[in-house]
């Protein structure tokens, strides 16, 4: 499964990673914060939490909002 990181620019485009490179990443590092840009459904978002979930991670997931807008929003999930 791939998600999509945020945009570092509000043109850009979001780059994509898959689930096992986050997983791969987080062995490595022992902790990391991934922040998803918000064109990833949620439904996708909450199937990578519970698989990071059953690997014996703790997720600490929310919905950053950095506008006054509705659509100014990305999700963040610090995963240890």
């Amino acid at each position: 499964m791939e998600l999509k990181l945020a945009r570092l620019e509000l043109t850009g485009k979001p780059k994509t990673i898959d689930v096992d490179k986050i997983l791969e990443s987080i062995k490595n590092n022992e902790q990391e914060i991934f922040y998803f840009d918000k064109s990833n459904s949620h439904k996708d978002i909450m199937e990578a939490l519970k698989k990071f979930e059953k690997e014996g991670l703790n997720v600490y997931f929310r919905e950053v909002r950095y506008g006054l807008d509705d659509d100014d929003y990305m999700y963040q999930a610090h995963i240890l």
